[in-house]
């Protein structure tokens, strides 16, 4: 499959399901496939870094098997979202699914 066609199977997934977004990285944490294509995005490679998205850098080198947020206000916009990320399964790889706060509910 191209890029395209799993980009809008992931978009399809996202508009039939209570998962906003879809963000899978490379081995460097460069996202390459997900729903939302008009962002790029990469994330950091020390899970040590102040960013809300460098925990999943741990992902990368096999430090964890699974990461789980909390909602927070998210860095690109504030918008709030829940994100839990996993590792690749046929390569080092963030695959990180988000959902978004209601739009009623205040940021923590």
């Amino acid at each position: 499959m191209s890029t395209e066609e799993i980009n809008g199977a992931l978009a399809a997934v996202a508009d039939g399901s209570a998962i906003s977004e879809f963000w899978v990285s490379d081995e460097t944490g460069r996202v390459v496939y997900t729903n939302i294509p008009e962002v790029e995005f990469a994330f950091p490679t020390d899970p040590d870094d102040e960013s809300q998205a460098a925990p999943f850098a741990a992902l990368l080198t096999g430090g964890q098997a699974v990461v789980d947020q909390d909602f927070m206000p998210r860095e690109l916009d504030g918008m709030v979202f829940k994100y839990v990320g996993a590792p690749g399964v046929d390569q080092a790889r963030i695959v990180q699914v988000g959902v978004a706060a209601p739009a009623d509910s205040a940021a923590p």
